[in-house]
């Protein structure tokens, strides 16, 4: 359930449903939402799950069961993976260092399991896991402007400037965390993390007070990402390997991460990849089903993951995970039961403030 549903019940929204939580899926226009993003600064209220990590050795115990290094630093975050024995991508995680405890964002509906499974794994060590994704409200916001509305409105320190780096402060008289998000939408972003007592307060600061933010929902979000050329834990990550995304931000090739007690080489288990993340702009009036095939000629060479009609763009774009050492540009992809033409593009589709830290990246 939204921590702030009357609010956004009072704008208009139309709810749905993404990991097991009630979410906002527009306010009307979508389309509308998306430009003013890319054009200032929009208002997300994102789903996650929160697994909070205390004890002495919390740190050594989670940075031993993820892809990357977890700091030590009070203020410091990173992008992580839990990996099955075979490399594939169990969960993803935004991993905090609070001080006294990590805080873990997780998908929303994986927090659960992982507090579980983890807690059955802690022997002699000094580590307390527990779920708390119901103390928190997390909202995100994004744009080119995105800096300039955190700062106008956060007493205290000044915006952090590093990716998964996070200063406390508050606004509207309420004790904040805000987080320099790693950029999913291609454009500047944070996640201001309070108290759920003060989730309304802070929302309304953050959409009314200083420049006006819009209020978008996850059809918005999706485009954006998207365009950005995000991959997405629910429709590109899960099961995969990491290498098939490039995604080096949250891997450490210098440090093994454990499945139980067996040692996951990535080296080994997620090395070359045999398909690799590719972005299609299609030239069809209709947007492509997930899991459409892809062809080079007459031979199928992979499926799209995901497809929308860009809003800048006015034009259906996809990601599609093909075969890794592809050459062709000119392809087809079918839709509607026809096979349409598409042709890879450029990533990202649409350059914002910045580039998404999960941009596929190749050797």
């Amino acid at each position: 359930m939204s921590v702030i549903e009357s609010i956004h019940a009072a704008h208009g929204a139309t709810f749905g449903e993404r990991g097991g939580r009630r979410v906002v899926e527009h306010y009307g226009r979508p389309e509308r939402a998306h430009r003013a993003v890319r054009n200032g600064v929009g208002l997300f209220e994102p789903a996650y799950g929160v697994v909070v990590v205390e004890g002495d050795d919390r740190v050594e115990y989670v940075d031993n069961v993820v892809s990357n290094r977890v700091p030590d630093a009070e203020g410091e975050g990173c992008y992580a993976l839990v990996l099955d024995p075979q490399g594939g991508i169990e969960v993803e995680l935004a991993i905090y260092n609070a001080g006294e405890r990590l805080l873990l964002f997780t998908p929303p509906d994986l927090a659960e399991e992982l507090a579980a499974d983890w807690s059955e794994k802690v022997f002699i060590q000094d580590v307390e896991i527990r779920v708390a994704t119901d103390e928190f409200a997390i909202f995100g916001v994004h744009g080119p402007t995105a800096t300039e509305k955190v700062a106008s409105v956060l007493a205290g320190p000044a915006t952090p400037e590093r990716h998964h780096s996070f200063v406390r402060g508050s606004i509207a008289d309420a004790g904040v965390t805000v987080i320099r998000t790693d950029a999913l939408a291609g454009e500047e972003s944070y996640e201001v993390v309070c108290g759920v007592a003060d989730a309304e307060a802070v929302y309304s600061a953050l959409e009314t007070q200083g420049s006006s933010a819009a209020p978008f929902g996850y059809r918005t979000w999706e485009t954006l990402t998207l365009e950005a050329a995000t991959p997405l834990f629910s429709t590109e990550l899960e099961g995969t390997i990491p290498n098939v995304f490039g995604l080096r931000s949250a891997l450490d090739f210098e440090k093994g991460c454990y499945v139980g007690q067996e040692v996951v080489s990535r080296v080994e288990n997620v090395g070359q990849p045999s398909r690799r993340l590719v972005g299609l702009t299609v030239e069809s009036d209709a947007v492509p089903d997930a899991g459409a095939a892809v062809f080079a000629g007459d031979a199928s060479v992979g499926e799209v993951t995901r497809a929308a009609e860009s809003p800048l763009l006015e034009r259906p774009i996809a990601l599609a995970l093909v075969t890794f050492d592809l050459e062709a540009d000119e392809l087809s992809v079918r839709v509607g039961g026809e096979e349409v033409p598409a042709t890879r593009a450029d990533l990202p589709f649409v350059a914002g403030s910045e580039r998404s830290g999960r941009l596929p990246a190749y050797e």
